[in-house]
């Protein structure tokens, strides 16, 4: 017969630490997200440590928003803890600083209204900031996948973000600079800035070819892609579009 342990604790027990329910946690097992270590003589489910570090990583998946099918990828593939458990704290962190922000700009507008004063308008915003293509995107790829993207950008802290950011205006030049040239979108030096801007989307998310080439279609389709393109160099937008049909037909 199987019998408690002194490092093992009920099911009850691990859902008031965890502020789930019991229910909750037998959901969990049945999607092979956690299971209990042992079942006691009294068919009570009891979990050790592993299991509680393995709960930990889901409610704080959760909290990114990740739906439970996304979690069970991203705990298949993430078998290093401490690695796993580095990237919550990257996002908590950032979470953290946002909220710092958030509250910060709260106080000043609340100031600002006391003493009857003024203040800078971008200020009043500080930290609420939102991707203003989200819901298009959520509408076009579904909600797991975008929520996924997002956790998986969170992830990087802000250094990576910002070099992201750089290396997606360092790639539109390259690619305006090939546009100018009137180099064909399949000849070498296209196919390179094209394979680099997929290194740069995969930061995010890793789209098949037909998404990929969803993506580069969808730069020519909507207006603000189109526009935010063509400044670098009129036509920059459709000339990607077309350089990324070539490179994702013949590299993926």
């Amino acid at each position: 017969m199987i019998t408690p342990r002194q490092d093992a604790w009920p099911i009850s027990e691990v859902a008031r630490m965890a502020g789930v329910s019991s229910r909750t946690l037998r959901h969990y097992e049945e999607r092979g997200l956690v299971s209990p270590a042992f079942t006691g003589t009294n068919g009570y489910r009891f979990y050790g440590m592993d299991e509680l570090l393995r709960l930990q990583r889901i409610l704080l998946l959760r909290r990114l928003g990740l739906g439970l099918e996304e979690i069970a990828r991203i705990l298949a593939g993430q078998t290093d803890e401490m690695e796993a458990l580095a990237v919550h704290q990257r996002w908590l962190q950032e979470e953290s600083l946002r909220l710092t922000h958030m509250a910060e700009a709260v106080q000043a507008t609340l100031e600002m209204l006391m003493q009857g004063g003024t203040m800078d308008a971008q200020e009043l915003f500080r930290g609420f900031s939102e991707n203003p293509y989200e819901e298009e995107a959520r509408q076009r790829w579904g909600d797991a996948r975008v929520e996924a993207s997002q956790a998986r950008l969170t992830s990087l802290g802000t250094d990576r973000q910002r070099e992201l950011l750089q290396e997606a205006q360092v790639i539109n030049t390259e690619l305006a600079a090939c546009l100018r040239a009137h180099l064909a979108p399949s000849d070498t030096r296209v196919s390179a800035a094209v394979a680099r801007h997929y290194r740069w989307v995969c930061a995010g998310w890793t789209p098949d070819r037909d998404a990929y080439k969803a993506l580069g279609s969808m730069y020519v389709q909507d207006g603000r892609f189109t526009a935010f393109y063509d400044r670098e160099a009129p036509g920059l937008a459709a000339y990607l579009s077309t350089a990324i049909d070539a490179w994702a037909d013949a590299n993926l």
